[in-house]
């Protein structure tokens, strides 16, 4: 680690923060060390800092120059995106583009199973609409997705890793042609397991030893379907190729370790890992966001890469879109969209009332301009709920 202290004048995109001139406790800012991604953060810090310790070795502003020997690569990217369009103006747009996405994904991998052929341009395209809707907006993509998460089958988990790689390279500032290579090789990561025996796909114990051999054979089955696609863009089968490799070389199939890991492959693996721990298992409980961010955060350094863990926790955040909340006033909420300054405060559709039963209109509540009750008091988030602690489906307010 090189630390600088700088005047919070000379921030710009891409610096990662790390200390600043007061203690962290009394600011707005959760995480204490957290990169600049928007205006809104610096001018944020200019209300409370003269100046502030960077991370020069997390520093992205500039992708040119050399790092120290030894030094991890750069995570970041330099691509600024700013949301183009509100929540409410591109959720229809994202359902359609989903609708599509849908449908041609399903259509492909039934036609892998039958006889091993990839429709690579097919993929490619709806991947790229997927992209660009993320690029516009990505609080709506991924509230779509949540409230259509049901199963826990290859298909659902290929969308989960595709639609979170896309938007954690967008937050990364990564450019468009990485972000569709990300989801790419989000939504192909296991196509190899169609050669694996349903046996092992289906069995709700604890794999033998054999079996957990000949179920690391998916990684060379995928790699060997994808290779031959001339449309697939290059590097798509090394980051498949590297999404079970580890930091520490307890990775499969090749036991790669460190630096030898490329940055889109460490992406892989940590996506990949994050989505299966909230997704429904009939081997493993299913696990809460919170939980499976503090799960990777015990493991960065060792299995993941320790500079990537901290940047999926700010890009997941502490209550992801799509997280069902109780409010102060007892009312019941979903999470629509993230603050990136103040985590604690997102935009909230309120559904529910007090005693559990549906608002309509719906109320929309934005928590960092602290709307009132009706008691004359700020709305705070009490405590996150299950969905299926409630009494109604969500899936009619936003499908």
């Amino acid at each position: 680690m090189e630390k600088k202290q700088i005047p919070v004048a000379d921030l710009r995109f891409g610096m990662y923060v790390l200390e600043l001139d007061r203690p962290w406790l009394g600011t707005p800012f959760l995480f204490q060390g957290f990169p600049i991604v928007s205006d809104e953060q610096i001018q944020e810090l200019k209300r409370y800092c003269r100046t502030v310790y960077i991370d020069t070795e997390r520093d992205a502003s500039s992708l040119q120059g050399s790092r120290p020997p030894g030094a991890q690569p750069l995570v970041r990217g330099s691509t600024v995106y700013k949301d183009a369009t509100t929540f409410e103006q591109e959720l229809p747009v994202a359902k359609e583009l989903y609708a599509t996405f849908e449908q041609s994904v399903q259509e492909t991998m039934e036609v892998v199973r039958k006889n091993g052929d990839l429709d690579g341009k097919t993929l490619t395209t709806v991947v790229a609409n997927m992209a660009r809707s993320i690029e516009r907006n990505p609080d709506a993509m991924m509230l779509l997705h949540r409230m259509k998460q049901k199963s826990s089958d290859d298909f659902s988990r290929a969308v989960d890793n595709s639609i979170h790689m896309i938007t954690f390279g967008r937050f990364l500032q990564f450019p468009s042609e990485r972000l569709e290579l990300l989801g790419l090789a989000g939504l192909l990561l296991d196509i190899g397991k169609v050669n694996l025996p349903e046996s092992i796909l289906q069995k709700k114990d604890r794999l033998t030893a054999e079996e957990y051999e000949l179920s690391k054979e998916h990684v060379r089955h995928s790699v060997k379907l994808i290779s031959p696609v001339p449309s697939f863009p290059k590097g798509l089968a090394e980051i498949i190729a590297q999404h079970h490799e580890r930091m520490d070389g307890s990775g499969y199939p090749q036991g790669l370790s460190g630096s030898h890991i490329t940055i889109d492959g460490a992406i892989a693996g940590l996506v990949n890992t994050y989505c299966a721990l909230i997704s429904k298992r009939s081997y493993a409980e299913q696990t809460s966001a919170s939980n499976a961010l503090n799960m990777l955060f015990k493991l960065r350094g060792t299995l993941f890469h320790d500079a990537l863990v901290e940047q999926l926790i700010q890009c997941i955040g502490i209550y992801p879109v799509g997280s069902t909340i109780e409010l102060s006033s007892g009312e019941i909420g979903v999470v629509i969209a993230q603050n990136l300054i103040r985590r604690l405060q997102p935009r909230v559709m309120v559904i529910l009332d007090q005693f559990m039963k549906p608002i309509r209109p719906q109320l929309l509540l934005d928590l960092v301009k602290e709307p009132k009750t009706t008691a004359g008091e700020p709305y705070r988030i009490k405590r996150t709920i299950p969905n299926d602690q409630l009494p109604i489906d969500l899936h009619e307010f936003f499908l």
